[in-house]
């Protein structure tokens, strides 16, 4: 009989049920429900109906009859999809049944009669599914689904229930309580909630309207009421019943399965291939296997259900004759969420092999593998794909289109990556790259139904699954300068009206999404129709006047606005923990920061730009952000006395496109962006002026990015104070600087620099407070200086310093080392190398890679910034100690030369002693005196000349003294302290000075005892200065200082006392 089946039994059939169910005077349903479905099921593709009324349950008892009398081998089971509760029975058989019990009971039914639904419920293998669950549901296969709650239906829900039928299988969306489809309008989703935010609450349904329209335009669909009536809005409402398939010789006529089975035949005598083969459904399944079978046999190597591969992993062995306990073992997961499914197999037949499951983050256990099967590898987020490749074999499957394709990154950046390894153009590690053949193959051809299926088609449509760009019409045009293109707002209640041009417009710009974006989902399509706070711009190309149709869209944006949160909710949120839905930004920062004053402010967050992938890099992101930028700073103004105010025609939509100028912006007070950080998007945001002010310590679990929120302030005429930023932005430096050795650690150094700096830009450049040297005593000791200073001299490792790093890079990071007195400026290589060894507490190895530079050459680099630290922390002491020289010598020379020295008096020698010791060495002090001017000397060498030395002067060989006139200065009377301090000096320890002179050394640099007079050697320095080229004056040095010495010998000869006293 095959699956021919005659019309004329099932309309009788039918009809008997409608009477039976509904007690209603017999009556025929529509012959275009039967048809519909005996389509369907002839041609192997999926029937959609949307029934509208309170009684829908009944109508599935009769839909699902019908599809089970078309053919017999029709699959039955149902998936049962709702929010809440079901309609009006239990999901549990045993309620089901004491409930039947107690009507019976009670008297209120018939023990006697059945009612179909509860047969219908009790027979078929039906699974009941909350709609938050319908994420374990991927990977099976149903003949019909029911989804109930329209009101709780997202795009996510509704693309991953639709997918999981088969061919030949009903869809049947219920609509309760409705009178009218227009209803659908202005119904509140349960997804409007989160969109509604405290400034912005009014929600437009315009998703709904889109999906109302969207069904006139699905040919296998038909909108019925509950006693099966067909609506005019179906768009199968013109359906004619195919003629029915005689034989399954029409089966052979078919290209592609005459091709399929040719290759089986082909293959049927190679084993184990052959027997595998014959499980393929498809041509492209068949092939595919014939491609693994030869990556698998080639020796040259080196040159996201878990349940569904396990089972196709079992059926391979059923087909290769393998037995259960005798050739193989299963091992299931004791992990509750897995929910005991298979995670191993132990394959022992001929030797020992393994089947194993892992998790994506144990990518560190592969070392023995030898082949690794990553499947939807889509869903895993790309650092960990890139670790699971390794040095061994490895099959690589990801579905790219529908609702599990949804993120496009496999395909735009792995697998572009692996085609340059592939072409040895890549610069990645060779043992990333391994030298080894990538092999591409593609499976169009769909499995669970026949290709060309109208549900799949009409599904993709309405929430933009397979958006693809068309080809760039400026290949032959070329492209505009970004200075030409002109950014343009778009009215999304034209934007969603289904008309056929806003709908391929839309088309390219979810196609810009998906191409330019990590990850998607069909979610995004409904938040960027209904939320009230977004708004969406597109920058196009110059358009001419006489052009028919819409211009190419270059850049799509995606701007939310967000801010103006009362204080009450503020407090309430940092006091209690309570937060509002929407307002990423404000109450981020509000939490981060403990301000509740940020979330008064008026703002706008980016949360899409979308390049087109063939004008990347050309400026046309940067463009669009400026003209965003100078939009809401009011530079596009808007003339009243030009504005043409006319009624519109209600029949007509309002324009897509309106100009900047011709539309008032909001008042706000910033721009904003939440991004998953990268080199590569923060190198972007920072050259448009944003700040940094957040970064999120843990990884998103999808892309493995850090979250990071950047602003930017408006220079508006009613805002124009940028000071908290600047507050945030220290704040956060300070933050970040700190969490540079934990969560932050795995950073590259470039990016890190690059994170510190465009934070340090913005944070107030006075708030850097210099070092002083008191500020440096308290950081390190005057060993840890001297260590500095050896490896700055290269006479020590660099371990021996390591521990003076992070204090060192600190400072510098903080901007108190750039700054005066110490000045010390780094390339842009020595300061990676400094936050990476002093912040971030990485070893020269990791920084080796990490930079690509050879170990020595890091080494020199990092002698050089050492040096010019240790220099600047050396030139930061001598400043100190000059400041302190100049206050003493500037308080002893505002008092002047006041009296006349006459002879060393008491009070005088008791002031030598308070003198403090110098923190000079003798060669510091010689180099400074050394560095004196004339100006100095010649003021020395006049204070000189008017001491009375005349006075001092020893008896010559025949006892007289030399006699000298008094000068002209002595005639006051007066002396200065200097002139007394230059007395004490030359008139010193002569007996310390002998014994120098017996030793042959310098009378200018004498050593010095504790028992000294207690002068330093500053002391000595001034000495020196007063007697430095002074031959040439009246006193005679050379014979002073011999007849001296012949003194003191015959002082030494008459008392020798005086010579053991001093040795």
């Amino acid at each position: 009989m095959g699956s021919a089946v005659s019309s004329k039994p099932v309309a009788v059939n039918l009809e008997l049920d409608v009477v039976g169910l509904n007690h209603m005077p017999r009556k025929a349903i529509d012959s275009r429900i039967p048809a519909l479905i005996r389509n369907g099921v002839q041609e192997k593709k999926r029937s959609f109906f949307v029934v509208v009324g309170d009684r829908a349950k009944d109508v599935i008892v009769h839909l699902h009859y019908i599809m089970a009398s078309v053919d017999m081998r029709q699959n039955k089971s149902v998936l049962w999809a709702y929010k809440k509760d079901l309609l009006g029975f239990s999901s549990h058989r045993k309620k089901r049944e004491a409930k039947i019990k107690k009507e019976v009971k009670r008297g209120i039914r018939d023990a006697n009669t059945e009612d179909p639904f509860e047969l219908f419920v009790t027979l078929n293998n039906i699974r009941y599914v909350f709609y938050k669950e319908t994420d374990k549901i991927l990977g099976n296969t149903y003949g019909m689904c029911i989804l109930q709650d329209f009101d709780a239906l997202t795009p996510n829900l509704l693309a991953r229930t639709i997918e999981t039928v088969e061919g030949g299988g009903l869809v049947v969306l219920l609509l309760k309580g409705m009178r009218s489809l227009k209803q659908l309008y202005t119904m509140s989703m349960d997804v409007h909630a989160r969109y509604r935010t405290e400034a912005h609450d009014d929600v437009v349904a315009r998703f709904n309207e889109r999906f109302i329209l969207s069904l006139g335009s699905c040919q296998s669909c038909l909108v019925v009421d509950d006693e099966l009536n067909v609506l005019p809005i179906s768009g199968g409402k013109n359906v004619q019943p195919l003629p029915p398939v005689v034989s399954e010789a029409d089966d052979a006529a078919d290209p592609r399965k005459a091709e399929l089975k040719a290759i089986k035949d082909a293959k049927a005598d190679s084993q184990p291939v052959g027997s595998l083969i014959t499980l393929a459904k498809t041509i492209d399944q068949a092939q595919a296997l014939l491609q693994f079978v030869d990556a698998i046999s080639e020796k040259t190597l080196q040159s996201t259900n878990l349940k569904t591969f396990f089972d196709f992993v079992l059926k391979g062995f059923d087909t290769l004759g393998y037995l259960d306990h005798t050739d193989y073992t299963l091992l299931q997961s004791t992990n509750p969420d897995y929910h005991k499914a298979l995670v191993r197999i132990n394959v022992h037949r001929q030797h020992r092999q393994t089947i194993q499951y892992i998790q994506p983050q144990d990518a560190h256990v592969l070392g023995q593998a030898e082949l690794v099967v990553i499947d939807e590898a889509a869903a895993i987020p790309l650092p960990l794909v890139r670790k699971l490749i390794g040095p061994y074999l490895v099959f690589m499957a990801s579905t790219i289109n529908g609702y599990e394709g949804t993120g496009r990154s496999l395909s735009l950046k792995l697998i572009q990556q692996l085609r340059q390894q592939s072409r040895g153009g890549s610069k990645e590690p060779k043992s990333f790259t391994g030298g080894r053949k990538l092999r591409e193959i593609t499976l169009s051809e769909p499995i669970r139904y026949a290709a060309g299926d109208a549900v799949e088609k009409w599904l993709n449509k309405v929430l933009c699954l397979d958006a693809t760009l068309p080809r760039a019409k400026t290949n032959v045009h070329g492209t505009p300068h970004p200075s030409a293109c002109q950014l343009v707002h778009v009215n999304r209640d034209t934007l969603f009206s289904f008309h056929p041009v806003s709908e391929q417009f839309l088309q390219q710009m979810m196609a810009l999404y998906v191409a330019s974006h990590y990850k998607n989902s069909p979610n995004d399509l409904q938040l960027m129709s209904d939320a009230p706070a977004h708004q969406l711009f597109v920058l196009i190309p110059p358009v001419k006047e006489d052009a028919t149709a819409l211009p190419e869209p270059l850049c799509v944006l995606q701007v939310a606005l967000e801010g103006r949160i009362s204080r009450q909710s503020v407090l309430n949120s940092l006091t209690r923990g309570q937060r509002a839905g929407g307002d990423l930004i404000p109450w981020l920062v509000s939490q981060q920061f403990q301000d509740s004053e940020f979330a008064g402010l008026s703002g706008s967050r980016v949360v899409r730009i979308a390049t087109n992938p063939d004008y990347l890099s050309m400026g046309y992101g940067s463009r669009a952000l400026e003209l965003l930028v100078d939009f809401y700073e009011r530079k596009f103004n808007a003339d009243l006395l030009d504005d043409d105010v006319k009624v519109r025609d209600i029949s007509k939509m309002p324009p897509l496109f309106s100009k900047l100028d011709e539309r008032q912006p909001d008042q706000l007070d910033y721009l904003g962006v939440s991004y998953g950080l990268t080199q590569q998007l923060h190198k972007f945001w920072k050259r448009a002026s944003f700040v940094p002010v957040y970064l999120r310590q843990t990884a998103n679990e999808l892309t493995g990015e850090h979250s990071c929120v950047m602003l930017r302030p408006l220079s508006t005429p009613t805002s124009n104070d940028s000071s908290w930023l600047a507050a945030y932005a220290q704040d956060f430096q300070r933050r970040f600087l700190t969490l540079l050795s934990y969560q932050f650690r795995t950073f590259p150094a470039v990016q890190s620099l690059s994170i510190s700096e465009s934070a340090s830009r913005a944070s107030d450049a006075d708030a850097a407070k210099a070092l002083t040297k008191a500020g440096l005593d308290d950081i390190f000791s005057p060993f840890d200086l001297a260590r500095l200073d050896s490896y700055a001299n290269n006479m020590l490792d660099y371990h021996v310093i390591l521990d003076l790093m992070p204090p060192i890079a600190h400072l510098y990071f903080t901007r108190r080392l750039s700054t005066p007195p110490c000045s010390v400026n780094l390339s842009g290589v020595q300061q990676s190398i400094l936050l990476a060894i002093g912040l971030q507490r990485k070893d020269l190895t990791e920084l080796e890679n990490e930079l690509n530079v050879a170990s020595n050459q890091l080494l020199a680099m990092f002698v050089k910034v050492v040096r010019k630290i240790s220099t600047a922390f050396r030139a930061l002491q001598e400043k100190a100690v000059d400041e302190s020289l100049g206050e003493k010598r500037g308080a002893t020379s505002a008092n002047g030369i006041q009296k006349h020295v006459e002879a060393p008096q008491e009070s005088d020698l008791h002031r030598v002693p308070r003198q403090q010791p110098s923190e000079k060495s003798q060669d510091q002090i010689t180099a400074s005196s050394n560095g004196v001017d004339d100006r100095v000397r010649a003021q020395q060498r006049a204070q000189i000349d008017a001491l009375p030395l005349h006075e001092f002067e020893l008896p010559d060989a025949n006892g007289a003294e030399h006699k000298k006139p008094k000068l002209p200065a002595e005639d006051d009377g007066s002396s200065s302290e200097d002139d007394q301090d230059a007395q004490d000096v030359v008139s010193g320890d002569q007996d310390a000075e002998d014994a120098n002179n017996a030793n042959g050394e310098s009378s200018g640099a004498p050593k010095r005892k504790a028992s000294d007079a207690g002068l330093d050697d500053d002391s000595n320095a001034i000495g020196s200065l007063l007697f430095e080229d002074t031959t040439a004056q009246d006193v005679d040095l050379s014979t002073y200082k011999e007849k001296k010495r012949k003194m003191n010998e015959r002082k030494r000869a008459q008392n020798p006392e005086i010579g053991q006293k001093k040795r």
